[in-house]
């Protein structure tokens, strides 16, 4: 009976040694599992946002859409009025451009290639003296040296096209070399391609 006891007060203390050196284990934990309740707090401590609140939201993006919108259009408005304010003014019975004319069509030039979206037709016109046919091969050879000169400065062609009118769209009314000089001219027709 000794013996037993012996060997039971062995046992015990073994066990109590190998419990006491045995290294405590940490439980296993999930990062992730931790960090779902803490965002489901932050969530909960966050007021939702109203129907009304999205829809106020909603209605002031759009508004401020419309205001750049419409700033866009006023400003290529005003470009496209500053082209189309613009003639180009020729000498009686020529088609080549004065030094005025080229000044003017450099600016034209610069607008365009500033603004890729206008296209223009440019219109040719003559005064009224003259017969109508060769009134129309004038008018087409101007508007012709308006669109070379643009070429040249390095507007595309598929942008342009040229009309002739003659004397037919006169700017100003009367027999008067006052008259005639303003009907001598090339205009523009600015298009915005989409």
């Amino acid at each position: 009976m000794k013996n037993i006891v012996k060997i039971a007060l062995i046992s015990s203390a073994a066990c109590l040694a190998l419990v006491a050196c045995a290294k405590k284990q940490q439980p296993e934990t999930n990062p992730a599992a931790e960090a779902a309740p803490a965002a489901e707090a932050a969530q909960s401590a966050e007021p939702a946002m109203t129907q009304a609140q999205a829809d106020s939201l909603a209605a002031e993006q759009a508004r401020l859409d419309a205001e750049r919108l419409e700033a866009e259009r006023a400003r290529l408005e005003a470009l496209i009025n500053q082209i189309m304010s613009e003639d180009v003014y020729f000498d009686f019975d020529r088609s080549e451009l004065t030094e005025k004319a080229k000044e003017l069509l450099a600016q034209v030039g610069e607008l365009l290639l500033k603004e890729q979206r206008f296209t223009i037709t440019i219109e040719g016109h003559t005064d009224a003296r003259g017969t109508e046919d060769y009134n129309f091969t004038l008018g087409a050879k101007r508007a012709m040296k308006v669109k070379e000169f643009l070429a040249a400065y390095g507007i595309e062609n598929s942008r342009m096209e040229s009309v002739s009118y003659g004397k037919e769209a006169p700017k100003a009314q009367g027999e008067t070399e006052e008259a005639y000089s303003q009907n001598r001219r090339a205009n523009f027709r600015v298009n915005i391609k989409q």
